[in-house]
């Protein structure tokens, strides 16, 4: 009679006998006997995964020996000793493996909790800009309001908008007078936690003038009060009455500055040369460049006359 093949190993095997097998010599029996108990509870179902969980459980073990901590899950796995573990614990290794390790040790107490993750969030996405014929039109609608104080304001909440990425706060903190002409273009200066100096696209510049004419020392959107905040939601219902047109929305105002902007610099030729799908790290990088004088900054993004 034949005898029985024997049955061929799985994956969850495999790991399992990862993390039997799991005794490194720069450990104490006590960290090593800790990393195998808290990964074998999560029961990873790869030996990949198992090596990965083992060499941050052992990593915490041994940093929590050496604090004088037990070695207890309970203790161990809480989040404020995973912190000070990263922060302090393993200052030879690279911050990508700090943050390889933090996430793995929190895969791990989630799955000694078996409470369910945390849900993912979507990220959010930049508005879509409006086309050329869309700002026309809101021009248009800007020029036909029925006073001259309501022309002037949605004139400008569409010249600062799309024509210097202005939004939130900083359009309702612009006055008149705040609307320069130097450098060769037209530059708004921006109070608050992000002053600066923005120059306006050179196509916006004659309306905006205009605008910042009238309201002179007063504020360009109009009211008393700065820190009101439904002044240009008014402003963008009374330029939406059109159904031919989108919704007039600061925010894709906005877009449209920016994606004028980066195209004027060659944003996307720069991010396809490097091979670059998201810009996180740019401004750890523009921080090392020289600064930009205004006149060229005028020049550069589309506000020389």
């Amino acid at each position: 009679m034949a005898s029985a093949q024997a049955p061929t190993p799985t994956c969850a095997d495999a790991a399992a006998a990862a993390i039997a097998a799991y005794a490194p010599a720069s450990l104490s029996e006590g960290a090593a006997a800790f990393a195998r108990a808290a990964v074998a509870r999560a029961a990873p179902r790869r030996p990949g995964r198992a090596r990965a969980l083992l060499y941050a459980a052992g990593r915490l073990a041994g940093f929590g020996e050496s604090v004088g901590m037990g070695l207890e899950a309970e203790t161990l796995l809480r989040e404020a000793t995973i912190e000070r573990f990263v922060l302090t614990g393993c200052p030879t290794v690279s911050a990508a493996t700090r943050r390889t390790l933090r996430t793995n040790l929190r895969a791990l107490a989630r799955a000694l909790d078996r409470a369910p993750p945390p849900a993912p969030l979507p990220r959010e996405r930049a508005k879509p800009p409006y086309p050329q014929a869309a700002l026309a039109g809101y021009l248009r609608l800007a020029a036909a309001q029925p006073t001259e104080a309501r022309r002037m304001r949605a004139t400008a909440l569409i010249c600062l908008g799309a024509g210097a990425g202005l939004v939130g706060s900083e359009l309702r903190h612009v006055r008149g007078r705040e609307v320069i002409e130097r450098s060769g273009g037209l530059v708004v200066e921006v109070s608050g936690r992000r002053a600066r100096a923005v120059p306006v696209l050179a196509r916006f510049g004659a309306p905006l003038e205009e605008a910042a004419r009238f309201a002179g020392d007063r504020l360009i959107l109009g009211g008393r009060e700065p820190g009101r905040r439904n002044v240009s939601d008014a402003l963008c219902a009374a330029l939406s009455q059109d159904p031919s047109l989108p919704r007039l929305e600061a925010g894709r105002l906005r877009s449209t500055w920016l994606c004028e902007c980066a195209e004027l610099i060659g944003l996307a030729a720069f991010m396809a040369a490097a091979g670059i799908r998201c810009s996180q790290r740019l401004g750890d990088l523009v921080a090392e460049l020289p600064a930009v004088e205004e006149e060229a900054a005028v020049a550069l993004l589309g506000g020389a006359r």
